[in-house]
């Protein structure tokens, strides 16, 4: 059985943007669903949500899907380094390896921690076996040239969908039927 883990970004929660539908839809699928709460903002740190994850670690595995948001995504790349197994597929959807546009400064000082260590790549493709990275032409926080690192490190494609902002609620995501297919199609090509 194919397990999805849902995570959500910064100021984010499991029950907001387009997690409740997707979970819905992949119920519906049969896969067996995680939606972990992360502490955010107040006492955010890569320290802290990998604490909030430890009683997970031991269910990722080969049928293991990751769905990260912001930085979910950039989190999710932390768990397939540091995993004792490697995992199905990972969709990182506005991720950032580097600090996103954050014209406010709400975001910068609570996210660094998740990317200010460099990443172990080699490690990562080799715990991973297919990675979706997923950006939208007009995200006013995680712009293409983000993803198009994490793309180059990773070796894949940046799938690039057009007028999607990043890929919330305001920006009108409370579905989500183009990511639904690539799990799909990603579960499917490798039963």
């Amino acid at each position: 059985m194919v397990t999805a883990f849902l995570i959500h970004g910064a100021y984010g929660n499991p029950a907001e943007n387009w997690f409740p539908w997707l979970m819905e839809k992949l119920k519906e699928r049969g896969l067996k669903l995680y939606a972990p709460s992360f502490p955010t903002p107040k006492g955010q740190t890569l320290e802290s949500w990998q604490e909030a994850f430890k009683t997970y670690e031991g269910k990722l595995d080969d049928k293991t899907i990751l769905v990260g948001h912001s930085i979910g995504a950039t989190f999710a790349l932390r768990l397939i380094q540091d995993s004792k197994k490697p995992i199905k597929a990972a969709f990182l959807v506005s991720g950032f390896v580097t600090p996103a546009n954050d014209p406010k400064s709400q975001f910068t000082e609570i996210n660094k921690t998740f990317y200010e260590k460099p990443f172990d790549w080699e490690r990562i493709k080799a715990n991973c076996m297919s990675f979706y990275v997923i950006n939208s032409d007009n995200d006013p926080y995680v712009t293409p040239s983000h993803a198009e690192e994490i793309s180059k490190h990773l070796g894949v494609k940046v799938i690039i969908i057009e007028g999607a902002g990043h890929f919330n609620k305001s920006s009108g995501y409370a579905t989500f039927p183009q990511l639904l297919d690539m799990i799909d199609d990603d579960i499917s090509s490798r039963l």
